[in-house]
């Protein structure tokens, strides 16, 4: 009995069709790609060092960076166009994939000619390897069209098993690479950047064979795309200068050797946003175009159940953060304990503040989730500036937290202000355990 009742509960989140399904299946490929990306983390971080892994992660930062503030929302475009126009699916992707690799081009260029500024005070090989990694930009953006195509259409399990091939590929990269002793900051960031390449053309192909898209007519998708996306623009510019603007700013005013102490604060505090992440990737895909209220219930219920599973989790890596650090990465890296312990609460804040916003996303408003994400890191960019070059890695954290508790108010107060509903709360019920519970076990 107990063996029958396990097979169905595999099968339904294997499955993925119903929401909750589609949710705990996103969730739990989330952990497992936690999982990879902390296995490829330690082995760089004690293969390398501090200084060495300063260098990895300032040579493969900006391809993913810059690919993310150019998108002009086209991932969101794509997710929001494909519910509301099904029957223009394939003009729609025709019209994404050209517009997404011409953008990711105006990305590579941007990178290229920048990066030597923002790299000062780095070696002219990281530089010029920086500059050569920018090539990625395209295929990193164009990829972020493919996952969301591949969630607008409901197909969770296809984007999951994208999203944990590739790290996995890395990490068989990596583990050759050490036993081979060869590990330097290059090839480990050629083992990142290259590894996922094939799994990214398979995906593509397979999409292509799907969708079978459509060129008649794509100057109007194209349209319908820029309409949606440059109103959601912002958010998608915003969420990735929020992501990454800190190691951005780092990556400038510190050394390699304090770059690869953050990366390894950051990469173990960002481990609790694994579960908001993975609500927010179903949830908007599931709730647009639906009434306001089925919106703003589902919205507010997934925001309570995954800011008390984050705040479990990150009591806990708190209360073990030294230790952590030392077991996982080395002895070098105990300093990061203190900024460790500021990261970790803000990616609770951060992570409830991501769920809040999809209500507005979904409810076909995304120019309030630019704004609301615009007002946070107008305080955090000054606020890095002032406090990164006087108390270093700390106050990188500091300035993100105090820009993420003001984007949090902000969210909140946009429910009663803009929606005209009440201010959803933030506190798990007994209902809410409920239920999940009845969603797990039936």
């Amino acid at each position: 009995m107990a063996i029958k009742f396990v097979q169905s509960r595999l099968s339904w989140v294997l499955q993925g069709q119903s929401s909750t399904a589609a949710a705990v299946q996103t969730l739990l490929a989330r952990v497992l790609i936690l999982a990879v990306n902390l296995a490829t983390g330690i082995i760089t971080a004690r293969t390398l060092g501090a200084t060495g892994r300063g260098e990895q992660a300032a040579m493969i930062l900006w391809s993913m960076f810059l690919a993310n503030t150019v998108t002009l929302g086209l991932p969101s475009a794509v997710i929001y166009n494909f519910k509301a126009h099904p029957q223009r699916k394939s003009e729609l992707f025709a019209a994404a994939l050209l517009l997404g690799t011409g953008l990711g081009f105006v990305a590579s260029a941007i990178g290229i000619i920048w990066i030597p500024l923002w790299l000062s005070q780095y070696s002219p090989d990281v530089v010029r390897a920086a500059q050569w990694f920018m090539l990625n930009a395209p295929i990193a953006l164009v990829q972020l069209l493919i996952l969301a195509a591949l969630e607008a259409m409901g197909d969770f399990t296809a984007s999951n098993r994208l999203r944990l091939l590739i790290p996995l590929i890395t990490l068989v990269a990596l583990i050759s690479l050490a036993v081979a002793d060869a590990i330097t900051p290059l090839t480990s960031s050629l083992a990142y950047t290259l590894n996922g390449l094939p799994i990214f053309f398979w995906t593509l192909t397979r999409l292509w064979r799907l969708l079978r898209p459509q060129w008649q007519g794509i100057t109007s998708a194209a349209q319908q795309l820029v309409h949606y996306g440059l109103r959601s623009y912002g958010v998608d510019l915003l969420g990735a200068l929020s992501l990454q603007l800190d190691q951005v700013l780092v990556v400038s005013f510190l050394d390699p050797a304090s770059m690869g102490t953050y990366v390894v604060a950051l990469s173990l505090s960002r481990m609790l946003n694994v579960f908001q992440m993975a609500i927010a990737a179903v949830l908007f895909p599931r709730a647009a175009a639906r009434p306001m209220s089925e919106v703003i219930a589902l919205t507010g219920q997934a925001a309570r159940l995954t800011t008390a599973l984050t705040f479990t989790v990150g009591l806990a890596i708190i209360a073990l953060g030294p230790f952590l650090l030392e077991l996982l990465y080395g002895a070098e890296f105990v300093q990061a304990a203190r900024v460790l312990y500021i990261l970790v609460i803000e990616a609770v804040i951060s992570g409830a503040a991501l769920v809040l916003a999809q209500s507005f996303m979904a409810l076909g408003n995304p120019g309030v989730v630019t704004v609301l994400q615009g007002a946070g890191l107008a305080l955090s960019v000054p606020l890095m500036i002032w406090l990164i070059p006087i108390f270093g890695l700390v106050g990188a954290g500091l300035a993100l937290l105090a820009s993420t508790v003001v984007r949090l108010l902000f969210t909140l107060s946009c429910y009663p202000l803009l929606l005209k509903v009440p201010l959803p709360a933030l506190l798990i019920t007994k209902q809410d355990l409920i239920f999940l519970r009845q969603k797990l076990l039936n």
